[in-house]
C-alpha cells in the first residue's frame, strides 16, 4: 500500500513539474540552441542570413578591435565589482545589525529604486553629471572646484551608473548571510582574547563569505552586458561587449556575428559561474574538515 502511494505521488509530482520543464525548454533551451546555430550562419548581403555554415564570425572576434572590447568589458566589470564590494558589504553587514524597526526602514529605502525604471534613473544621473549640473553647482558652491568637471560621457560616469544599478544586489546578498549569522560566535571569539579585527576576519567574514560571493556573481556578470548604462552615461566613447552586440543587431544587421559575440559572452559568464561553484565547493570541504 505504501509503495503504491509513493508511486502515485511520484507520478503526480512529475505531472506538476511538466509546466516548469516546458517553460525551460521553450524559453531557455530553444533560444540558446537557436543562438548557437545562428552564430555559424553566413550573413546575407542585404538582409537576414544564408544557411551556410562558416567559422568566419568567430574568426572576426579575434580581430584586435573586438578583443579590446572584451578586455575593456572585463576591466569595467572588475572595477565595478570592486566598488560594489567596498560600498555594499559594509552596508549589508551593518543593516543586519540594526534594530528591527530601523532595519525595515533601511530595506525599504534600498528597495525603492527598483520601483522606478532603470532608464529613468540613468537620465537622472545625466542631470547630476552634465556641465553646470547639480554636482558642479554644489562643488563650486563649496569652493572645491573653479570650473565644471564635465563628468557626463566619461568613464567615471559609466562606473558610477553601473555601481548605482548593481549595488542593491550586493547589499541584499551580504545582508541575507549576516542576518542568519550566529553572533554569539563573535562574542565567544572576543572572550577568548581575539581583537575586533581578528574576530571579524576569523568569524564574521567567513560566515558572510557565501553572501559576498553571491553578490560578486550578481554584480560581475550583469556588468559585462549593461549596455544601456554605457549608452546613456558614456555616449559613444565607452564601448562594452553589450554595446557591440546591440550595434551589430540594430545598426549593422549582422545577426550571425552578434550571435557569435553572445555565445562567447555566454561562455565567459559560464566560466565565472563554474569558478564560483568551485570556490564554494572547496570552502564547504574545508568547513567539513
Amino acid at each position: 500500500m505504501k509503495r503504491a502511494k509513493r508511486g502515485a505521488f511520484r507520478e503526480k509530482r512529475w505531472i506538476l513539474a511538466l509546466p516548469m520543464y516546458g517553460f525551460t525548454i521553450v524559453f531557455v533551451a530553444c533560444p540558446l540552441i537557436y543562438l548557437f546555430v545562428l552564430s555559424f550562419q553566413t550573413r546575407a548581403d542585404i538582409w537576414g542570413v544564408i544557411p551556410e555554415a562558416t567559422l568566419e564570425n568567430y574568426r572576426d572576434i579575434l580581430e584586435p578591435v573586438y578583443i579590446k572590447t572584451f578586455v575593456t568589458s572585463i576591466q569595467m566589470a572588475l572595477l565595478v565589482t570592486g566598488c560594489v564590494i567596498l560600498a555594499g558589504y559594509p552596508f549589508g553587514y551593518f543593516m543586519a545589525k540594526l534594530p528591527p524597526r530601523w532595519k525595515k526602514n533601511v530595506m525599504m529605502l534600498v528597495m525603492i529604486p527598483f520601483w522606478i525604471s532603470a532608464l529613468i534613473r540613468m537620465y537622472g544621473w545625466i542631470i547630476i553629471f552634465r556641465a553646470n549640473g547639480i554636482l558642479d553647482r554644489v562643488l563650486m558652491a563649496l569652493h572645491l572646484i573653479d570650473k565644471p568637471l564635465k563628468l557626463l560621457y566619461t568613464y567615471p560616469a559609466v562606473v558610477v551608473g553601473m555601481v548605482y544599478v548593481l549595488l542593491p544586489f550586493m547589499i541584499y546578498s551580504v545582508y541575507s548571510s549576516a542576518e542568519k549569522m550566529d553572533w554569539t560566535l563573535v562574542e565567544a571569539a572576543r572572550d577568548l582574547g581575539a581583537s575586533k579585527v581578528q574576530a571579524f576576519w576569523t568569524v564574521t567574514f567567513r560566515l558572510t563569505l557565501p553572501g559576498l560571493l553571491s553578490g560578486i556573481i550578481l554584480t560581475f556578470i550583469p556588468s559585462m552586458g549593461l549596455f544601456f548604462v554605457a549608452d546613456i552615461l558614456g555616449g559613444n566613447k565607452i564601448l562594452l561587449i553589450g554595446n557591440l552586440i546591440q550595434e551589430q543587431l540594430m545598426k549593422s544587421r549582422n545577426w550571425p556575428f552578434a550571435a557569435a559575440l553572445s555565445v562567447v559572452l555566454l561562455i565567459l559568464t559560464s566560466a565565472f559561474l563554474w569558478l564560483y561553484q568551485t570556490v564554494t565547493r572547496v570552502r564547504d570541504l574545508e568547513g567539513l574538515l
